[in-house]
């Protein structure tokens, strides 16, 4: 993953398919590396919350959306149409929906939680194998049991 932001705030984090170079890492100020060491807990289980200051960039309405994906905990999941719901208008699906998938902080803004209304996962920037895989992961985090695929 590739975290970004200044002494004072989280502005990125984002995956990546390649391992990073030695220089990618020389200096990190204490934030990013809190960052960092608050996501390897959360991979490692040791984790449920995330207390980071978030600055994240983009419109109002992004921010909005954001902001409402911080209020689904961690092992449950919200539709689409129920953040529309929370934001006012259940009209404004599609664009929630945009919104999401312009998330610059992955993971900590927990945009993986959105599903479809009808329970199915829908996209997401870093790949629908990726969308499972969290939410199995918090699952298991919070002790929750997984339901077995038969196929």
């Amino acid at each position: 993953m590739e975290i970004s932001g200044t002494e004072n705030h989280i502005s990125k984090v984002s995956f990546h398919d390649k391992k990073p170079s030695s220089e990618s890492s020389l200096y990190l100020p204490k934030l990013l590396q809190n960052c960092q060491l608050q996501l390897e807990e959360y991979f490692k289980s040791n984790r449920k919350e995330f207390d980071l200051p978030l600055k994240p960039s983009g419109t109002d309405f992004q921010q909005s959306v954001w902001s409402q994906l911080l209020e689904v905990p961690i092992a449950k999941t919200a539709s689409y149409q129920a953040i529309s719901i929370a934001l006012g208008d259940p009209n404004y699906m599609r664009a929630v929906g945009n919104a999401n998938g312009k998330n610059p902080i992955a993971v900590i803004i927990p945009c993986h939680r959105v599903i479809g209304s009808d329970g199915s996962l829908t996209g997401y920037a870093g790949g629908l194998w990726r969308k499972k895989w969290l939410l199995n992961h918090e699952k298991q985090i919070c002790r929750i049991p997984t339901q077995t695929s038969l196929f």
